[in-house]
């Protein structure tokens, strides 16, 4: 059989055809009126895609450079700050904080869950001047209650800025950061915009704008206040990847030819499309007798986090869709790798990708003969059609 490569990966994520051709004809200088005037568009269209009013600031960097710069220009050596965190993108928030010499406090839950707003409320002190959290914790399949968050600071009347990683949350997850009260909000290119790494991407409110003017941490090419000056007449502080950002205009000019043009109602189908795939896809493996990592309520649509049947390595199923199917999934992170498989459903999935993923799984577990009492072929794929036609009028 002839084996096409395909990715089910939360990033990098399959690569959407305009956005290469983009790539391929982005011969023309950063310093042009003909760069200017595609940067300036994309910046604008950038602000419709996260959904807000605020500044939205282009990087060169996968998005850890864009948390990296989240925490030089807002904080300050000794500043309290609270980080949330379940999960090994929680956790470079707790490395980026200490780093930048910030009194670290943490609210923790074990992989695969979820904190509470009480614990969040609890860890919260009057001095602390930030919190970080991730919109979804890609590395375990799990949602956390940003909005929930949000309405607790305000609550309780913090002066804490809100910073969320939604790197793999945008286009999976419906945000609202201005009605919310979001500070920054980031996302990448190798996500929902369907195109290679290298962008990172910061939506910034004002008030956190005002903060950087006082915060004393040292930042150079990550100065966005720099980003931001250079923004506002077409261009960049440094030398953009210029075929980077025509690739990412061609993404955001498909997202609204989604919905007719509209991207804003783009981005809500995109959104749709991924809960739809994952919601697809956790019905197909519990009708398969295998486990979801993520607690009800709190599954993330960017990727399905799925355990493996008791006293099987993960990687089997990893492994064997690789050689197979030559479908790429991924085994679990740090201390969860061998105990889980992620399956993702960010950027250019859609209803075939995910009937092929089941179907290739059911393939890889009658073969690997695993112990799970329901196995069957098709089980799997009625679940998720069922699904689909109930979500899909």
């Amino acid at each position: 059989m002839i084996r096409k490569t395909r990715l089910f990966t939360p990033g990098p994520t399959p690569l959407l055809p305009a956005a290469q051709f983009a790539m391929a004809a982005a011969d023309i200088h950063h310093r042009t009126p003909e760069f200017r005037a595609l940067f300036t568009k994309v910046l604008s269209q950038l602000k419709d895609f996260v959904g807000t009013s605020n500044d939205v600031i282009l990087l060169s960097s996968s998005g850890s450079g864009a948390m990296e710069a989240a925490v030089s220009n807002l904080t300050s050596p000794g500043d309290r700050v609270l980080v949330v965190t379940a999960g090994k993108f929680g956790e470079r928030w707790v490395g980026l904080g200490k780093a930048f010499g910030c009194h670290v406090d943490v609210v923790s839950a074990p992989y695969g869950q979820t904190v509470s707003l009480d614990e969040v409320k609890a860890a919260l002190k009057p001095d602390t001047t930030a919190v970080f959290v991730q919109a979804t914790e890609s590395s375990t399949g799990v949602r956390h209650d940003v909005k929930g968050i949000a309405e607790l600071l305000k609550a309780e009347k913090s002066g804490a800025l809100l910073i969320v990683d939604a790197i793999t949350g945008l286009g999976t997850t419906h945000l609202d950061m201005d009605a919310w009260g979001v500070d920054v909000l980031i996302g990448g290119s190798q996500k929902a915009v369907m195109m290679p790494p290298g962008l990172s991407y910061l939506a910034v409110s004002q008030r956190a704008w005002d903060r950087m003017e006082t915060s004393k941490n040292p930042r150079y090419y990550f100065d966005l206040r720099k980003e931001r000056k250079n923004a506002a007449k077409g261009e960049s502080a440094y030398t953009p990847p210029v075929s980077l950002i025509a690739a990412l205009g061609a993404s955001l000019d498909y997202i609204a030819g989604q919905a007719d043009g509209d991207l804003k109602a783009g981005r809500t189908k995109l959104v749709d499309n991924a809960e739809t795939c994952a919601a697809m896809t956790r019905a197909a493996a519990e009708a398969l007798g295998l486990k979801l990592f993520a607690p009800k309520g709190y599954e993330a649509a960017a990727a399905t986090a799925i355990l493996p049947p008791e006293g099987v390595d993960s990687g089997v199923i990893v492994k064997g869709l690789k050689s197979k199917f030559a479908a790429i999934v991924t085994d679990g992170q740090g201390e969860m790798k061998g105990s889980l498989f992620r399956i993702a459903h960010i950027g250019f999935f859609d209803y075939l990708d995910t009937i092929a993923i089941i179907g290739a799984l059911e393939q890889v577990a009658v073969a690997a003969k695993l112990p799970l009492p329901a196995l069957e072929f098709g089980k799997g794929l009625i679940a998720a059609q069922k699904v689909f036609a109930e979500r899909v009028k």
